[in-house]
C-alpha cells in the first residue's frame, strides 16, 4: 500500500505534558538560535485534553523552567495548595488523620496547585502552536515506521473508514507517514506504540518489571458552604483493608478546585491479587464514608474517567533512547509515585529530550541516531535526582504492605532524604500476582444510590467517550477461547471486574456462554492490557478521535 508522507525534523507522538513540553522547548531553541524547524505533533484525542486525565495536584518546577511567566500568560493553575490533610480509614464510618511528622515528606504539597491536567495541556497546545507546531489532534499513531537499517523513521497514522469486517466505507482515508529525524513517543502510560518499542529494542533488559495502578476519578459540583479551595485530602485503609479483599494496595484523593467543584477518586494498585475485586465499585462504595459525603452530599456528579498509572519509578524505567527515537514522560514510566505526581517529571523528560534533540539537529545531524546526550542530561538533572529517592517507596508498599511500608517510607524519605544505601526491588509483574478466584470469597458491592453512588455505564455516558462502532474492534484477543477456557473457569473472568467501564462481560446464551467486548465502552484505560492473567488482550488505537472527550478533568 502506497501512502502519503510528511517529512519534519521531529515528530511527537502524544500531546501530553511531556510531547508539548518537548515542542515547545524545541521552538524555543530555534527561536533563539533563529533556525528554521518543523515539529509536528499527533494526538489521537478529538482536541488537545480530550484523553488527558490526573487527579492532579500539579507541583509547578518544569512549568517555571519552560514558561517562567506562566501567570502573567494565564497558565490554568489558579488554585494553590491551602492545606493537606493525610487519613487513615479503619472502617466504612471512622478515619484517623495522620499527623505530619508521621507521613513521607515527598506527600506535603506546599507550594503545587489543584489544577485540571487537560486544561493546562489544551493551555500548552496553545503556547505550542505559537512557537508555529504543526498540532494535528484526531489523527492516531498506529504503527512505528523504520529504515533499512532499523532505525525509527517515524510514524504511520491509522486508516479511517474501515468497517467491523475488514472492508473499506465510503468515508475510507488512507493512513498518513511522517517521517522524522528524530520521532519522540510520549503517548502516556502503557503507550500502545511504546510498548512495542520496548519490545523491538529490548529497551527494559535489567529493569524491574513496570508496575501500574488504576486511577478513577470524579469531579463534582458542591454546596458552596461545603468548599474550601485549595484543601487536600489523600490516605488509604477501608475500603482495600478489607480482609476478604486479600492484598489490595492503594489510596484515595479528595482534592478542592475552584468554582466549588471537588475532585474524588481511588487509586488501586494492579498487582492486587482477588480476582473477585472491582476497583470502580470500590470508589462507588468508598464515597459513602463520612469523610467523603459530608462534601458530596447535595451535589452532582459531572464528569467521570479513568486512567492506568505507571508507578514502577527509577528501578523500572527502561532504557529511553534507541536510533531514532526517545521514550519520554509515563510513556517510560517517568511518574514518582511517591508524589503521586507525574507532571512535573514527564514535562523535564520532554524538556531535556528537546534539548538533546536541538543539539544533535545544529551540528548537521540528519538523525537516526541513539542519542545518548540525552542519557547523560537525564543523570545530570533533577529528575534523576528526584527519580533516584523515591525509587523504594513503591517496592516497600509491595513488599511490606501498607502500614509497615509506609512506616519505612517515612523513614527513608524524611530521616535519610530518599538515600538509604539499599534498594528494594519488586521483580513480579502484576497480571502474574492474580490468584484463583476459589481462593477468595465473591464480593457483593452494595447497589448505587444514585445519588453518592452510580453504576459504570451512567459513569462511562459522563466521560463523552464516542467510538465510530461500525470499525474493527480496538480491543483484540490473542485467542478468542482463553476468556471463557481458561479465566472463567480459573479467575471467573476478571475483566468483567477490573475494567472500569464495563466493556466486557460474559453474557448467558441458552445452555452456553459468550464472552462480549462492548469497544465502544472504552475510556482508553489500558487496565485489561495490563492486567488480564493470561495476558490475551491487546489494546491497540481506535480511529483518531474516539474515546473519551474530558471536559476539565
Amino acid at each position: 500500500m502506497i501512502r502519503e508522507s510528511m517529512t519534519f525534523d521531529v515528530v511527537i507522538v502524544g500531546a501530553g505534558p511531556a510531547g508539548l513540553s518537548a515542542a515547545c522547548r524545541l521552538m524555543q531553541q530555534a527561536w533563539d538560535a533563529e533556525q528554521e524547524l518543523t515539529v509536528c505533533v499527533v494526538e489521537k484525542g478529538s482536541e488537545v485534553g480530550a484523553h488527558i486525565l490526573s487527579g492532579a495536584v500539579i507541583e509547578p518546577r518544569a512549568l517555571n523552567e519552560l514558561f517562567p511567566s506562566w501567570r502573567e500568560q494565564g497558565a490554568p493553575l489558579k488554585t494553590a495548595v491551602t492545606e493537606d490533610r493525610i487519613y487513615l480509614l479503619k472502617d466504612a464510618y471512622s478515619a484517623r488523620r495522620i499527623p505530619n511528622a508521621l507521613v513521607p515528606k515527598t506527600m506535603h504539597n506546599t507550594d503545587n496547585y489543584v489544577a485540571s491536567l487537560g486544561n493546562l495541556c489544551r493551555w500548552l497546545g496553545e503556547r505550542a502552536e505559537e512557537l508555529d507546531v504543526e498540532i494535528f489532534p484526531g489523527f492516531a499513531a498506529s504503527e512505528v515506521l523504520y529504515h533499512e537499517d532499523g532505525s525509527v523513521k517515524g510514524i504511520a497514522t491509522g486508516d479511517m473508514g474501515i468497517a467491523h469486517d475488514g472492508q473499506q466505507k465510503d468515508s475510507y482515508m488512507p493512513g498518513m507517514e511522517l517521517h522524522a529525524k528524530y520521532t519522540l513517543f510520549t503517548e502516556g502510560c502503557r503507550g500502545h506504540l511504546g510498548k512495542q518499542l520496548i519490545e523491538h529494542f529490548a529497551l527494559d533488559q535489567g529493569a524491574d518489571p513496570q508496575h501500574y495502578g488504576l486511577g478513577i476519578k470524579e469531579l463534582w459540583d458542591i454546596d458552596p458552604e461545603k468548599h474550601q479551595p485549595g484543601l487536600v485530602l489523600h490516605g488509604t485503609g477501608w475500603p482495600l483493608s478489607d480482609k476478604d479483599h486479600g492484598d489490595t494496595n492503594g489510596g484515595f484523593f479528595l482534592y478542592h478546585a475552584e468554582d466549588n467543584q471537588v475532585v474524588v477518586g481511588l487509586i488501586i494498585d494492579l498487582n492486587y491479587s482477588n480476582p473477585w475485586l472491582s476497583p470502580f465499585d470500590e470508589l462507588q462504595r468508598m464515597k459513602h464514608h463520612p469523610l467523603f459525603k459530608q462534601y458530596l452530599d447535595g451535589g452532582k456528579r459531572v464528569s467521570y474517567g479513568a486512567r492506568a498509572i505507571a508507578k514502577g519509578g527509577f528501578n523500572s524505567l527502561p532504557k529511553m533512547t534507541m536510533p531514532g527515537a526517545l521514550l519520554l514522560g509515563c510513556d517510560a514510566g517517568t511518574l514518582n509515585f511517591s508524589k503521586i505526581k507525574g507532571t512535573h517529571t514527564a514535562m523535564k523528560s520532554g524538556m531535556l529530550a528537546a534539548e538533546a534533540v536541538f543539539e544533535a539537529l545544529g551540528t548537521g545531524d540528519e538523525g537516526g541516531k541513539d542519542l545518548t546526550s540525552f542519557i547523560d542530561k537525564f543523570k545530570d538533572s533533577w529528575l534523576f535526582d528526584e527519580l533516584f529517592r523515591s525509587r523504594n517507596f513503591g517496592p516497600a508498599i509491595h513488599k511490606f504492605g501498607t502500614l509497615l511500608g509506609g512506616a519505612f517510607n517515612v523513614v527513608d524519605q524524611n530521616v535519610f532524604n530518599g538515600k538509604l544505601p539499599l534498594t528494594l526491588h519488586d521483580t513480579f509483574s502484576d497480571y502474574t500476582q492474580l490468584k484463583p478466584a476459589s481462593e477468595y470469597k465473591k464480593i457483593e458491592y452494595p447497589k448505587p444510590d444514585g445519588k453518592i453512588s452510580f453504576d459504570k455505564l451512567s459513569s462511562v455516558f459522563l466521560s463523552n467517550t464516542n467510538h465510530e462502532e461500525d470499525q474493527p474492534s480496538h480491543l483484540q484477543l490473542r485467542d478468542t477461547r482463553i476468556p471463557l477456557s481458561k479465566n472463567l473457569p480459573m479467575w471467573a473472568e476478571p475483566a468483567q471486574r477490573y475494567c472500569p467501564a464495563g466493556v466486557y462481560e460474559v453474557i448467558e446464551e441458552g445452555e452456553g456462554k459468550r464472552f462480549q467486548i462492548n469497544a465502544q465502552n472504552c475510556v482508553h484505560c489500558k487496565t485489561c492490557d495490563i492486567k488480564d492473567p493470561s495476558q490475551n488482550i491487546v489494546w491497540v488505537v481506535p480511529e483518531g478521535g474516539g474515546g473519551p472527550n474530558y471536559p476539565n478533568m
